[in-house]
């Protein structure tokens, strides 16, 4: 599965740079929540070998998942989807459009978002954890959950979301039992303060997930440059050994004078 999705979305990006898309098709699904969104797109990456571009969030909580890939992929990936946030009871709509016209790439944010995200060259101490959201209805229920959730279980809260008509979501990361017990937290608190919308657990988020997630700045880290040396010559140590020479006697200018020593 995962070298299939690599190629495809290298095919993508092949594409993309020649502004040919005769081979692919862009599919969309919209929810009204967005743990339900975020559910919904893992689900259409697993599914089949796809790209996920990112989300466009228009308000009133509509969340669009925006995949990419070829014609076959990107239909089984948005049948995937569909009965997904059927499940969720969160579905709005979906839309296949295969071999769009290139104007449509260039003014909608359905192509680049992704590689640009991958080309920042920044990475997130939170990376390869389990992802749990918990969305709520109103900030103080939120913000309950989130305090309930840190304190049930070993989490770190990477972020929270806003899509509109008061929905918020809490994002939170850490081994799978962690966020697991804490989403359970999370829950009774926030149907204590106010009003529970939806929750997600994902176990194992691919790469291309944890991108288009939002994340607070204090977990980013900048690649620091590797400072390699270029043209490494050994150099050998050879002990140089003097050698102290004594002059030779008949060869000097003067004479040597013998001294006797009388006894007396």
């Amino acid at each position: 599965m995962e070298t299939y999705n690599q190629r495809s979305i290298r095919t993508i990006q092949g594409a993309s740079s020649q502004e040919t898309y005769q081979d692919t098709a862009l599919g969309l699904v919209s929810c009204q929540s967005f743990p339900a969104i975020v559910g919904t797109a893992d689900m259409m990456l697993k599914s089949a070998g796809v790209h996920l571009v990112g989300y466009e969030k228009i308000g009133s909580g509509h969340c669009t998942a925006i995949v990419r890939g070829g014609i076959a992929d990107v239909r089984l990936a948005v049948e995937s989807g569909v009965q997904t946030a059927e499940q969720f009871g969160q579905l709005v709509s979906s839309l296949v459009i295969p071999r769009p016209y290139p104007n449509l790439d260039r003014v909608l944010p359905i192509t680049t978002r992704f590689t640009k995200l991958m080309q920042e060259g920044n990475y997130s101490r939170l990376s390869n954890q389990a992802i749990g959201l918990v969305e709520t209805r109103g900030f103080p229920a939120m913000v309950g959950a989130c305090d309930a959730m840190l304190k049930a279980a070993d989490v770190h809260l990477a972020a929270y979301e806003k899509i509109g008509a008061g929905l918020c979501t809490a994002i939170i990361r850490g081994s799978v039992a962690n966020v697991a017990v804490a989403v359970e937290a999370g829950m009774f608190e926030a149907e204590r303060i106010g009003e529970l919308n939806a929750v997600m657990v994902i176990p194992r988020p691919l790469d291309e997930m944890e991108q288009t997630l939002p994340l607070a700045s204090c977990w980013i880290e900048e690649r620091e440059p590797l400072n390699l040396p270029v043209n490494i010559k050994e150099k050998e140590q050879v002990a140089e050994i003097e050698v102290l020479r004594l002059p030779d006697l008949t060869k000097l200018p003067t004479k040597v004078q013998e001294e006797l020593w009388n006894d007396e």
